[in-house]
């Protein structure tokens, strides 16, 4: 930045001239190559930050409109790539709302599961990379190898151990066998003694502490009034959970609590994740113990499930209708309307407002995506801070770059 000779010291065009731009990202490891901060500096202090999303363009929302509505859970996997699953239910609860499927009791506890598994993967890494990005080394690798044993639990269940693609229209890709239930068990022996572990390294740890706490602070009005949803929203004393308010799948079942605090800032949003995993591993608990038997699909009489490999090669109903759902320009037909639906994922509310013309197709497929709408609060929380701050409250966001794309 140039200087005009002429100014006299002290004027506003020296003022002007202390002001300095400053990238934060995409290179930089706590940006993880996909995010972008434009912030404007007076000094070490931040007076305006500025978002960038534009660096994960991968066209989710068309390629809705483009693949059948089973195809399409191949791709919601890979918005928020964290936790896979959430958005699996969240895209087949939109599509079984809208073709009024009742799911049976078994699916429902299933799905329960597989969702409460992916909150955990999601916040361990949340936590973890928090931690990390700040220096904590050792917490960041506890939570990756209970991570591991979740990726087990997918492989065992679908064959892939990140990205599932397991549920269809109507049910699921198949039934949990007694391998993956064994994993379940494994993984909830271990949850424990992980979770004490990373407590005692940053619970009482005082860098950790000083840097999270009264950094990023977020009020309850500001949270409402920039539509926060998630851990953001109940570490500012907004308690909405949908889980609780609008329930769905068989969340109304089992006794679970709904974490929050009223300080809003970093360490809120830090202590509200580590609670909601306690949170989730004992809904996976009562889910396991009262896993109701019986089938994982609606009846095939219904023309909408994908038969399993038995019934396709035993019955000619079953090979008929595998036929009308896999071959092109065939499939099943949907009624001519639209509707919204969401769930509560790992970051917040993670809805899909889905309009359907008749076709095997969805005519128009949008997101609700939480990071989207949290990514754009980071302006308004980390304003007069510090450029140090910026990792701290960057991390409490958890901003996933796949859930920005636009």
């Amino acid at each position: 930045m140039s200087a005009n000779l002429l100014d006299e010291p002290g004027t506003e065009a020296e003022a002007k001239q202390a002001i300095w731009t400053l990238n934060f990202g995409p290179q930089h490891p706590a940006t993880h190559t996909t995010l972008r901060l434009i912030l404007e500096l007076d000094g070490e202090r931040i007076i305006k930050a500025t978002p960038d999303i534009g660096y994960l363009h991968s066209g989710f929302e068309k390629l809705g409109e483009h693949l059948n509505f089973n195809q399409y859970v191949t791709v919601v996997d890979r918005k928020n790539y964290i936790s896979p699953p959430l958005n699996e239910v969240a895209w087949h609860g939109a599509v079984e709302k809208l073709l009024g499927i009742d799911l049976t009791p078994r699916c429902k506890y299933i799905r329960v599961i597989i969702s409460e598994l992916a909150r955990i993967h999601d916040h361990l890494l949340c936590t973890g990379a928090a931690a990390l990005d700040l220096g904590a080394f050792t917490a960041f690798l506890y939570a990756f190898n209970l991570r591991e044993q979740i990726n087990d639990i997918y492989e065992e269940m679908s064959g892939y151990r990140y990205h599932p693609g397991y549920t269809r229209v109507g049910g699921l890709l198949q039934d949990f066998n007694d391998r993956v239930l064994d994993r379940i068990a494994k993984f909830q022996a271990s949850f424990q003694s992980v979770y004490v572990d990373v407590e005692k390294l940053l619970f009482r740890n005082r860098i950790f502490l000083d840097r999270l706490r009264g950094v990023g602070r977020l009020s309850k009005q500001g949270a409402i009034a920039l539509s926060c949803t998630g851990p953001i929203a109940r570490a500012s004393g907004v308690t909405y959970d949908i889980r609780k308010d609008e329930p769905y799948l068989a969340y109304p079942d089992f006794d679970f609590q709904v974490p929050f605090t009223e300080e809003g800032d970093c360490w809120a949003r830090f202590i509200v994740r580590m609670e909601e995993m306690r949170q989730s591993h004992k809904i996976i608990g009562q889910a396991v113990r009262k896993l109701p038997k019986g089938p994982v699909n609606v009846p095939i009489a219904e023309k909408l499930p994908l038969p399993d490999k038995l019934t396709t090669y035993n019955s000619m109903e079953g090979l008929i209708q595998h036929f009308e759902l896999i071959m092109p320009n065939r499939g099943f037909e949907t009624p001519r309307d639209e509707v919204y639906a969401a769930i509560e994922s790992s970051n917040g509310e993670l809805g899909y407002y889905l309009v359907a013309d008749g076709g095997e197709f969805a005519w128009r497929v949008r997101t609700r995506p939480p990071s989207f709408i949290h990514f754009a609060i980071f302006p308004h929380i980390i304003k007069d801070h510090l450029v140090a701050d910026v990792v701290a409250v960057l991390g409490s966001l958890n901003i996933i770059a796949a859930e920005l794309d636009r």
